[in-house]
């Protein structure tokens, strides 16, 4: 076991708390149980036993520190700053202010060391298990018999809100069953929630649910210094094919008599007593406190950690020099390069083609698969549906982490969480595939996907009613303009095969954000009157102009996804002044310089028709107030889809009566 000393780590774990209570106690606001009450697993963790550099706080076989109870931030922040990372005191200082570093909730991108967006409770537990599952296929894909350059382990600190939280239960099983045994979950088990003692709402043995989900546990005093450091030690050296949870006994807010081990001890209540706290800790009457003493230790951590990280970089250099393929993989892969010709490789589909754009999704995703190497996709159990599998690879498992599909089960929850958690690792392009209804299962992930700029890809199948006998419960007439109002998600609904293609570059070409395909389950024209370039190239603009009027402009159709075939129809029908503009991604086009927008949309024209199958809402954005929306402001019906269709005006027919009703 590693040397621990005891007296510089107890002596850390109390200037720790000294900096949340302070911190706490200036802005009047945050949440000081968890910085007080793990903050001796904080000294093991960042003192001892977890391998990172401040320096390079990107070093790829870095350990990853994620803490899903992101309410408890000072915990981390006190702990960055201490160890080294890029994080001063003064930002410490201006914790929850206006424009600092340190927000309420840790924010990936922000502040080196932060290696997620974290607070809505069990997502981080869920970009955990992503982040160990990106681990293990980094190991297969680039580890070689002569050169290990991934052999990271990654650690979780949550607690009872996180693991009561569905997602963090469908991310635990999708764990153990896969043998994520590079992942040490910490729970800091304090006996109390947010409103009162834990007993409340929940009874059951944390460790014996674990070991349920095929994980190894065990139960250890978190204030034990040694405890906590045998724990971890026997868990990153133990690869049984197990993932490790850790349940921390402490005690809430310790260091606070007036509120430790209470539900008060959760949030600030315990910061009116920071001064007799300070003291009772051993703290010098000055706030902000870091004692020479704790410097000096970290200090010398750095040289050990220093030394750790040159000896990976020798290593690594080998690897390169003797691997020079997979080395510039690698390098593409983390700096985040696709073929600049990517639309060119992806087959042009035949003029007759008449199959859904899941099935042309299914073609497309084969071409992209192979020109980007590092691409990986998944299912909700509905591979057969949703037709994402990379036929070039197989099945991920235990066994094989070397293989491009990702079999999520059932669990759409946890699915978006873990490709969050694959997205921040930033070594694979992940995307994941379900019905389109269910994508409320995974909205918090694609909010949170949005909110730290990942680019992450879901591939929504069976778009709207469309999906004809199954009904209204799987007819998302909601479900795509649920998903367009989530800043930064980029929503795409090809209309023919290959705005399909184009949609499949885009999304796998964005970096900043993430991006919803929403694919059709029933077959749809092949717009082949449309050049296959203007048709791919629109997608990335988000709109264009895909039928010209022939005579003076007097009229815009305006359509989407299964829609635009009926556009293009009624258009033929209605007469020489009438364009068509397909707008598969609203978010593209807004992004626009002003002078494309009005090329395709312009002003002089305020008689505009927008036709979808879904709510009518948000396309009056685009049709004015003069406008009409051709839409479905209403659940579905239970038939055949080409009936419900009908019967809820989705056809050309009924579009020509709108616009010739219009005068």
């Amino acid at each position: 076991m590693s040397e621990l000393n005891q007296e510089a780590l107890s002596r850390a774990a109390n200037e720790a708390r000294g900096l949340a209570i302070d911190a706490v106690h200036a802005c009047s606001s945050g949440h000081l149980g968890l910085p007080l009450g793990a903050a001796d697993i904080g000294a093991v963790l960042y003192g001892n036993a977890m391998t990172y550099h401040p320096s390079q706080p990107k070093w790829l076989n870095r350990d990853r520190f994620i803490l899903s109870a992101g309410h408890g931030s000072m915990f981390l922040y006190g702990w960055l700053h201490i160890a080294g990372y890029n994080l001063s005191l003064d930002e410490v200082k201006n914790f929850r202010q206006l424009h600092s570093i340190t927000p309420g909730h840790p924010e990936f991108g922000e502040t080196d060391g932060v290696e997620a967006t974290t607070g809505p409770l069990g997502q981080g537990v869920g970009n955990a298990v992503g982040y160990a599952l990106s681990g293990k296929m980094a190991a297969a894909k680039y580890n070689t018999d002569e050169h290990t350059i991934f052999d990271q382990t990654i650690f979780c600190l949550a607690g009872d809100g996180c693991l009561q939280e569905g997602v963090a239960s469908e991310a635990i099983a999708f764990a153990g069953h896969n043998a994520l045994d590079n992942l040490v979950l910490i729970y800091d088990s304090n006996d109390v929630t947010l409103d009162a003692m834990a007993d409340v709402t929940q009874s059951y043995d944390a460790c014996a649910r674990f070991e349920a989900f095929g994980w190894d546990a065990i139960q250890v005093d978190g204030h034990d210094l040694d405890a906590v450091l045998t724990a971890i030690e026997d868990a990153k050296k133990n690869k049984n094919g197990k993932p490790k949870l850790i349940e921390a006994k402490t005690l809430i807010g310790k260091g606070i008599p007036e509120v430790a081990g209470t539900a008060a001890g959760h949030g600030e209540g315990g910061a009116k007593f920071a001064e007799s706290a300070r003291a009772g800790l051993g703290l010098p009457a000055e706030t902000f406190f870091v004692s020479e003493e704790t410097k000096a230790y970290f200090a010398q951590h750095q040289e050990s950690l220093t030394a750790e990280y040159a000896k990976w970089e020798e290593t690594f250099a080998a690897w390169k020099s003797a691997n020079p393929q997979l080395a510039s993989q690698l390098e593409d892969a983390v700096s985040g390069n696709t073929p600049g010709d990517l639309l060119d490789q992806i087959p042009e589909f035949a003029a007759d083609y008449k199959g859904a754009t899941r099935a042309a999704g299914g073609e497309v995703i084969q071409a992209v698969a192979e020109a980007v190497p590092n691409l990986v996709t998944g299912s909700a159990d509905l591979f057969g549906s949703t037709k994402n599998y990379i036929k070039s690879s197989g099945d991920l498992s235990k066994e094989d982490f070397g293989q491009k599909n990702i079999w999520y089960g059932i669990r759409e929850h946890a699915m978006g969480a873990i490709c969050n958690g694959l997205a921040y690792d930033g070594l694979f392009i992940a995307t994941g595939a379900t019905f389109a209804v269910f994508a409320d299962y995974l909205r918090p992930s694609i909010r949170l996907a949005g909110l730290a700029h990942l680019p992450v890809g879901y591939i929504l199948t069976h778009d709207s009613v469309g999906v004809g006998e199954d009904g209204p419960t799987h007819q998302p007439v909601e479900t795509v303009s649920g998903l367009r109002v989530i800043p930064n998600l980029d929503v795409i609904r090809p209309g023919d095969p290959e705005e399909t293609a184009g949609a499949f570059a885009a999304m796998v070409e964005r970096k900043d954000g993430p991006t919803a395909l929403f694919l059709t389950r029933q077959g749809i024209d092949t717009l082949s009157q449309i050049p296959v370039k203007t048709r791919r190239e629109g997608v990335f603009r988000g709109a264009y102009v895909a039928k010209e009027e022939s005579g003076d402009l007097t009229t815009i159709l305006i359509a989407t996804g299964s829609e635009l075939q009926h556009a293009m129809k009624a258009a033929d029908q209605l007469g020489d002044g009438v364009r068509v503009v397909s707008m598969p991604c609203m978010e593209r086009f807004d992004r626009q310089p002003a002078d494309y927008q009005e090329s395709v949309l312009p002003a002089s024209c305020t008689k505009r028709v927008a036709i979808e199958a879904g709510v009518s809402g948000l396309w009056y954005k685009y049709v004015g107030s003069e406008g009409k929306v051709v839409a479905i402001d209403r659940f579905g019906i239970s038939a055949p889809g080409n009936t419900v269709m009908s019967e809820l005006g989705m056809t050309p027919e009924n579009l020509v009566e709108v616009v010739q009703s219009m005068g």
